[in-house]
């Protein structure tokens, strides 16, 4: 029987031995060598200091008792340079107290001389498993900022920059603020980047969605209950409110809450204390509030459907989205930013849109908002056969008529200036992947008139509508000039 011979292991993270026991250091490097790691030696802390910027250890195995400069020394220091390594700690047994000592001082674990070769392997493993995840933990809290930064949220238009203007000002204080809109105009996407923009940003962001709840499960998701207090209680369950403590609360349709959750809401907001569900004890957090709804909550409190003391807790910094419709020149920019989503979500690759497929999405309304977009991009992403998104990749409700193939310039013999202009403009933002900025800057022109003018294609208009407030002729007589 032929048995194959292993390859060579797969090299795992850097450890750094520092002992001034020199067969110890040996020992141990051949062990952890064999494990696959890959092992630094120092007689002391003072030569381990220096090694650590140059080697980068991910974890540091460390005598406590060391010429020069000790083990919790040079544990301290490593801080102090921003180091991320995982300290373990070892020890003989007339020092155990010193081994307590350096795990205050931020050691991981310690183990007791003389060292047993298994356990020096787990405590290794785990501590650096546990490094690993805080890596995993804050590269995903980072990219979950960048995300919800507003210079990532996709649009431009002047009714959505009044939003963010308002949101930066908003962000950095304790202020509650109300996100008005209609569904799918992205309202939570505002909510997180009012946390991510807070000096909250690195506590908890929760959010409740209030219309998919009941009143009693509403209650017991927001202020927690106590064992017992309904059928199903078999334990006491923290709220969102105690989760959320110390950073954001998103209450999303909170127009749809019940009059004795408004009281109870009311009181959160007021005094910043609550009981759980059954409970008695009163809880106290420190949570800023965001609230969003599409509903007209003006109206409902006029309609007493809505606690006006309350309305006027939530509405101290009110912002309104803007409908998809009424920014219709965000569309290119928008399906842009969707297509390079869902490509990567797919594996797919697409140059962008086909001639004529900018004027179809230009020309539907958008009753389900940026929401409703995204969905149609995305449908179009995975069906589409050919380089580019055309008009059949689209749902058969905005597809319109079939535009007419035409070679370049093949548009100019008998078409009007507006007509060209149109052409210009659109093939110009299929060309840079919607991006307005650019398109203006090759046409030569402003990313108003283009915004202007895609709003204006969007409603059909035409060259007796073509005149924006920046045109040059602006106020004067058609016929002057001729």
């Amino acid at each position: 029987m032929t048995v194959a011979k292993a390859g060579p292991r797969m090299t795992k993270e850097r450890i750094l031995v520092a002992d001034d026991e020199q067969n110890a250091r040996v020992a141990l490097r051949t062990i952890l060598s064999e494990e696959g790691y890959e092992v630094a030696e120092a007689a002391d802390g003072e030569e381990a200091l220096a090694l650590l910027p140059g080697f980068a250890p991910a974890a540091v195995l460390a005598d406590v008792r060391m010429p020069r400069m000790d083990g919790i020394t040079l544990l301290k220091r490593a801080r102090e340079q921003g180091s991320d390594a995982v300290f373990v700690m070892m020890t003989a047994f007339a020092s155990v107290e010193a081994a307590v000592e350096a795990m205050r001082a931020g050691a991981e674990n310690y183990l007791v001389k003389p060292l047993d070769v298994d356990a020096v392997l787990v405590v290794l493993e785990k501590a650096l498993e546990k490094l690993r995840l805080q890596r995993d933990t804050q590269n995903l809290r980072e990219r979950v900022r960048e995300r919800y930064r507003f210079h990532n949220i996709v649009g431009d238009a002047p009714e959505l920059q009044a939003v963010y203007e308002v949101v930066k000002r908003a962000a950095p204080t304790r202020a509650t603020v109300l996100i008005l809109g209609e569904s799918g105009t992205g309202k939570e996407l505002i909510a997180q980047a009012l946390h991510e923009e807070s000096p909250r940003r690195d506590k908890p962001f929760v959010k409740v969605n209030c219309a998919a709840l009941s009143e009693t499960l509403l209650e017991s998701e927001l202020f927690g209950h106590e064992k017992g207090a309904f059928t199903g209680a078999i334990g006491r369950k923290e709220g969102r409110f105690e989760l959320a403590d110390g950073g954001t609360l998103f209450l999303d349709e909170i127009g749809d809450i019940s009059p004795s959750t408004q009281i109870k809401l009311l009181r959160v907001l007021q005094q910043k204390e609550f009981e759980r569900v059954g409970g008695t004890s009163t809880l106290k957090v420190d949570v800023r509030m965001v609230a969003a709804t599409n509903r007209d909550l003006a109206a409902e409190v006029k309609g007493g459907k809505f606690r006006e003391d309350l309305y006027y807790r939530l509405n101290v910094v009110a912002v309104t989205l803007p409908p998809l419709r009424s920014r219709k020149g965000d569309i290119p920019a928008l399906v842009s930013h969707f297509i390079e989503k869902y490509c990567k979500a797919y594996g797919k690759e697409l140059r962008g849109l086909a001639p004529g497929t900018l004027n179809a999405l230009l020309a539907h309304d958008w009753p389900g908002n940026v929401r409703e977009l995204e969905n149609v991009v995305e449908r179009a992403v995975v069906l589409a056969k050919g380089a580019e998104l055309g008009a059949d990749d689209l749902p058969p409700s905005l597809r319109g008529p079939r535009p007419r193939e035409r070679a370049p310039g093949a548009l100019i013999p008998g078409a009007t200036l507006y007509e060209i202009e149109r052409e210009a403009i659109l093939r110009t933002l299929e060309m840079v992947g919607g991006s307005t900025s650019r398109a203006a800057e090759i046409l030569g022109i402003s990313v108003r008139k283009i915004q202007y003018r895609l709003k204006e294609y969007a409603a059909g208009g035409d060259e007796r509508s073509a005149r924006t407030p920046e045109d040059p002729d602006e106020g004067g007589d058609p016929k002057d000039g001729d």
